[in-house]
């Protein structure tokens, strides 16, 4: 189904919004019901949270009810095909539709042993993890404490109707990505570094190339708006030609030359500021504001 603007989410009547997103939260109507009375919205976050607040807001008895109506990991319901379209391209995008059998075995029995634990399936999401990941967290959180699982449980499910509601709606085009590259052998910005921005998935494209100005930033976002899109990404610096240019004795091949830094873009509605501290022998990068 394709994506729908923000003004057509608040164009919807009551039966229109629960038919548009009733199936966004597993077999649970109630949750865009309630949402439904936040409306206007002015951001896709602002709907999330109208979605989350509602399940938070909900008393224990009915959080347990709404976690219990999702399916386990490579559980019965995948094996007999009856996942939802979105539980199962989350578990096939994990690679749990092509488990061995002995990886098979391993989920069954946590799956068991979470169930009887907490009384209600294991709930992660997935789409962005793989099977190893899953495993090491089903077996740290199997160990929790019940009341700490509940809330990690809904917090994977905030996860999940996040990348749900941006599959369904379009986000507004208020996000940007910036940059800004410090030396730190001069204890000064880098100017004149070349830096390229590639979007990795589905398959890698570059995007777009930079050079940074005497402050060290670029002259604009590197992505701005509709631009912006959810996903993964790397900026490729060229550290080792700035160096040389800059006048720094270098080793033959330089100890740093090309610097990818991958990262990934949950929400296109932010602020993603890329702030890289490099010497000729040393880096550091975090996600700055």
């Amino acid at each position: 189904m394709a994506r729908i603007t923000l003004d057509e989410v608040n164009g919807l009547d009551a039966a229109g919004f629960v038919a548009r997103f009733g199936g966004i939260a597993e077999h649970s109507p109630w949750v865009a019901e309630r949402a439904a009375a936040a409306r206007p919205f002015d951001t896709l976050t602002a709907f999330h949270a109208a979605m989350t607040s509602a399940i938070a807001a909900a008393d224990e008895a009915t959080q347990r009810m709404f976690l219990r109506a999702h399916p386990d990991l490579a559980g019965r319901a995948a094996v007999a095909g009856e996942l939802t379209a979105a539980s199962n391209v989350e578990q096939a995008a994990a690679g749990l539709d092509r488990l061995t059998p002995a990886e098979m075995a391993r989920f069954q029995d946590l799956n068991g042993r979470y169930a009887a634990r907490f009384g209600f399936p294991f709930i992660m999401a997935v789409r962005h993890a793989d099977k190893h990941a899953i495993l090491a967290a089903f077996d740290r959180r199997v160990r929790n404490d019940p009341a700490a699982e509940i809330a990690t449980a809904l917090a994977e499910v905030g996860k999940i109707l996040w990348m749900r509601l941006l599959d369904a709606v379009v986000p507004k085009p208020c996000g940007r990505l910036t940059v800004h590259v410090l030396d730190t052998a001069s204890g000064c910005p880098a100017p004149g570094m070349v830096i390229e921005l590639l979007r990795l998935a589905p398959t890698p494209v570059r995007l777009k190339t930079f050079v940074t100005n005497a402050d060290g930033r670029l002259d604009g976002p590197a992505l701005a708006g509709a631009e912006l899109e959810a996903g993964s990404y790397e900026l490729l610096f060229h550290a080792g030609p700035y160096f040389a240019a800059a006048g720094n004795a270098l080793s033959a091949p330089p100890f740093l030359d090309r610097i990818p830094i991958r990262f990934g873009v949950a929400n296109p509605e932010q602020h993603y500021h890329v702030p890289l501290l490099v010497s000729p022998w040393s880096y550091s990068t975090y996600r700055g504001s």
